[in-house]
């Protein structure tokens, strides 16, 4: 599957490949793209050359050294961009095939599936959200008997487990419900959307929704009071689980291991008298002197306790918020892991992409990262498989432990991938025992856990560095995208918690780029190949966008306020250079984007919001970053999933929330108002002058312009808005104080 192919399709095909109908113009369009940024950097080196001689000015010099840095970034990362435009390919699956091949729905050769959600803190990651998503998926299309979910609550939570206890009673009603029913929308929120536009609605529809209902309010009682009241707490078995949080202090950062089997496959049977799948709770040991790694440590942890419950050969990973969409995708992915064509290196993992719901019209915030989700995907699995983004994704348990053909084994022969589990109950004590054991917040120390074995530990974005390590040892991967989204989550709808997630991203991805497994020297020398590694520094050294986004977002423009030339003149041959990279990228950048299924408008955010990181969370990233690195720890926040009425009003309106002071909103509202001061006074020089376009600094004022237009949402937000998501005096008044003083410091250096 190096460069996959069209498949003929046939009774027994389950899966085809297809080349992507852009791909022979971005093949043409690269060398000769190549030619103009070789052209651009031959003329800032001849400029610096020039400039060498004592005589000249150190601001011309450090002006023109400032633009060759900014460029030589910008054509590093166009190079990496290329990686994933020489091979793009799109699959189709044929899932009414796959009963052909394995034999029958319920035939022993569909393989085994455990689910693994993680959730942290019931406060900002709402129960009911984690307990719609794990409904959704005990709902699969999929035999029950070869089903198991596994819920990590890291922050060891009574009011998470009581959503579950809870969650589980409803089970029993709504498995069977959506089988009778044919319920393609098994998140119950979603499906009871859908419902109440139905007219006239079922008795039975109304029964089940009133059940739900009262688990919600119970659920979300809980959560608002902060405990478990005894009203609530049903039989014996639920009083001794809940007592241990009343006997004893549990803390978020202190606590022991809690294992809670709240339905048993082999025991548990729902309304109609069929077995249910297994739900597990799992809240791992805690301890403040111990490390935790967050969500790697978490996901390793399910690994072993799954291994010794159940350890089915698939494992899909899912985050609390990104719920089941289609009943049918365990079976889509098995049309890839049952093929008898593929070798097991050829699919270590399945990676679906991320889609949510609730993304305003315009996309405002790019939340949808469809480059990233999608459109990088789509290229790498041209190659050896796309990278690993965190949720929808389907593993081979085997790829955890080493590479295709020389594994690594556990210190504990049931953890390993064949290790066959007994058929007694997982509720078992023995099974039980073995599961706290490997649950223990020292158990890794002096293993291979987080080094060669399971997740990989070194790097915030866990999901990004495991996926490019496996493919490093050899692995391959799958990127599936079918018509109907096979996972559904929620977008931040706050702009400071976008940023603020991305920050996060770009702290774990430096790790990487700085690391001894960096992409730029492991990478390209691994079993992944050199373009695998080179296309994933696209990703290793995302933050750096920030140097020639600040360098274009201020240095033009206070060149402009002094009346200095920094780019060529219209008249020169050179100007025109500058058009043809600009439009060429913006262009190619653009297709690519609609090619997909984007509109012009979402694309028009997508870059909007580019230019936005570059100027907050990838500098604060590389700032935090560094100073991590000297030894200043950075904290890891959670992105919180509640969401504010009124700021979800504003959202759906297309309307960007500044409504809290933070000092990433700093630097781009200075570059906004140093790009409209730049223009004023750049369009008011040349209407006093005269003499028309040809000596006038035309690319200056269309750079300060561009910085005008795309600032328009801080304009509106500083200047023209009332409502409480404006921004607050306190960055508006910092903002214009840098701004003067960058105004002024630019006066001497360019004097």
């Amino acid at each position: 599957m190096d460069h996959p192919t069209v498949r003929r399709r046939s009774s027994s095909a389950l899966h085809t490949a297809e080349p992507w109908p852009i791909t022979p113009f971005n093949r043409l369009f690269a060398p000769i793209y190549l030619l103009a940024v070789l052209a651009l950097l031959y003329r800032h080196v001849t400029n610096l050359l020039l400039l060498l001689p004592a005589t000249s000015s150190p601001s011309s010099f450090a002006t023109t050294f400032a633009l060759l840095i900014a460029d030589l970034v910008l054509a590093f990362m166009w190079a990496t961009t290329q990686v994933f435009r020489m091979n793009p390919i799109r699959r189709r699956e044929m899932v009414e095939n796959l009963n052909d091949v394995v034999g029958g729905e319920e035939s022993e050769l569909l393989p085994g599936l455990d689910v693994f959600i993680c959730t942290a803190d019931p406060h900002k990651e709402p129960p009911m959200g984690v307990v719609n998503t794990a409904l959704s998926v005990l709902a699969y299309d999929y035999p029950r008997d070869r089903l198991a979910v596994y819920v990590s609550d890291d922050g060891g939570s009574a009011l998470t487990l009581f959503a579950f206890v809870e969650a589980a009673k409803f089970a029993r009603r709504w498995l069977p419900f959506c089988e009778r029913n044919g319920v393609v929308e098994r998140n119950p929120v979603a499906y009871f959307e859908l419902a109440n536009g139905a007219h006239p609605v079922s008795g039975e529809v109304e029964e089940i929704k009133n059940m739900y209902e009262s688990m919600k309010h119970k659920v979300e009682h809980v959560v608002e009071t902060g405990k478990v009241d005894d009203q609530y707490i049903d039989g014996p078995k639920e009083q001794e689980a809940f007592g241990k949080w009343t006997h004893h202090h549990f803390t978020k950062q202190n606590h022991p291991t809690f294992i809670q089997v709240l339905l048993d496959g082999n025991n548990d049977k729902d309304v109609d008298g069929h077995a249910l799948p297994n739900l597990i709770y799992v809240s791992r040991e805690k301890s403040t002197n111990s490390p935790h790694h967050f969500k790697a440590g978490a996901l390793n942890v399910l690994l072993r306790v799954s291994a010794a419950m159940t350890n089915q050969p698939i494992v899909l990973t899912l985050d609390c918020d990104m719920y089941s969409n289609d009943p049918g995708t365990a079976r889509r992915a098995m049309c890839y892991f049952c093929d008898p064509n593929l070798g097991p290196e050829s699919s270590a993992y399945l990676q679906f992409p991320q889609k949510y719901r609730g993304i305003n019209k315009n996309d405002i915030y790019a939340g949808e990262y469809q480059r990233l989700f999608q459109i990088q995907a789509m290229g790498f699995d041209g190659l050896r498989g796309p990278n690993h983004v965190g949720t929808g994704c389907f593993f081979r348990r085997r790829a955890f432990f080493g590479p295709p053909s020389s594994p690594v084994e556990p210190e504990l022969v049931e953890l390993g991938p064949d290790h066959v589990v007994e058929s007694e109950s997982i509720g078992s004590d023995s099974v039980l025992e073995l599961a706290h054991k490997v649950a223990g917040c020292n158990y890794e120390n002096q293993t291979d856990w987080g080094s060669k074995i399971g997740y990989r530990y070194g790097s915030l974005v866990e999901d990004y560095y495991t996926g490019y390590r496996l493919h490093c040892e050899g692995w391959k991967s799958v990127f599936c995208c079918p018509k109907r989204a096979a996972f559904m989550g929620d977008a931040p709808i706050s702009l400071v918690d976008m940023l603020n997630q991305q920050k996060r991203w770009d702290i774990g991805l430096l790790e990487v780029a700085f690391s001894k497994f960096s992409t730029l020297t492991y990478g390209v020398k691994s079993s992944a190949g050199f373009l695998m590694g080179f296309g994933y520094c696209q990703f290793a050294f995302w933050p750096s966008w920030s140097i020639p986004l600040i360098v274009y977002s201020f240095l033009p423009q206070l060149a402009l306020l002094n009346q200095v030339h920094v780019f060529p003149k219209a008249t020169e041959a050179w100007f025109w250079l500058y058009p043809f990279l600009f439009l060429g990228a913006y262009v190619q950048d653009m297709l690519d984007f609609t090619i997909v299924g984007g509109t012009f408008q979402r694309w028009w955010s997508d870059q909007r919001i580019w230019l936005l990181r570059g100027l907050t969370c990838h500098l604060f990233g590389s700032i935090e970053y560094f100073l991590k690195f000297l030894g200043i720890a950075a904290a890891f926040n959670v992105t919180s999933k509640v969401i504010d009425e009124e700021q979800s009003k504003r959202y759906d309106q297309g309307i960007f929330e500044f409504g809290v002071h933070s000092p990433m909103f700093v630097p781009p509202t200075v570059a906004a108002l140093i790009s409209l001061l730049a223009l004023v006074q750049g369009l008011a020089v040349l209407a006093v002058r005269g003499g028309g376009l040809a000596d006038a600094p035309l690319l200056q004022l269309l750079v300060a312009g561009f910085g005008v237009v795309n600032g328009w949402p801080i304009y509106e937000a500083v200047a023209l808005r009332s409502d409480n998501g404006r921004m607050p005096v306190k960055t508006v008044v910092v903002s214009v104080a840098l701004a003067w003083a960058c105004y002024v410091a630019a006066s001497f250096v360019f004097k």
